[in-house]
């Protein structure tokens, strides 16, 4: 069996978002009672996003695919950030 570094690195730099994320859930948790925050809820929609892209171009193969493909997938990932991101500043708003 071949080792990849390039796979061991791409798996560290996930399992590092996640470690992250919960981090940055841990620390929204306030004496027993879950306080959300602009801040916190921005961060694990960028480290979701961050995780997605890295996820299409590793595992998906879209890093050796055509120019296209991979402008249309960033695109995406974009495309849903601005609509997550839109939307609950939106529904802050709203509330």
């Amino acid at each position: 069996m071949k080792f990849n570094k390039r796979l061991l690195f791409v798996w560290m730099t996930l399992a590092a978002l996640t470690l992250a994320y919960l981090w940055i859930d841990h620390s929204a948790d306030h004496a027993g009672s879950l306080k959300s925050s602009a801040v916190v809820t921005s961060s694990v929609i960028a480290i979701a996003l961050v995780k997605v892209r890295i996820i299409f171009r590793e595992f998906m193969e879209v890093r050796s695919a055509p120019v296209l493909l991979c402008r249309l997938t960033d695109a995406w990932v974009a495309l849903i950030g601005v609509s997550l991101l839109g939307c609950y500043f939106i529904g802050m708003q709203l509330r």
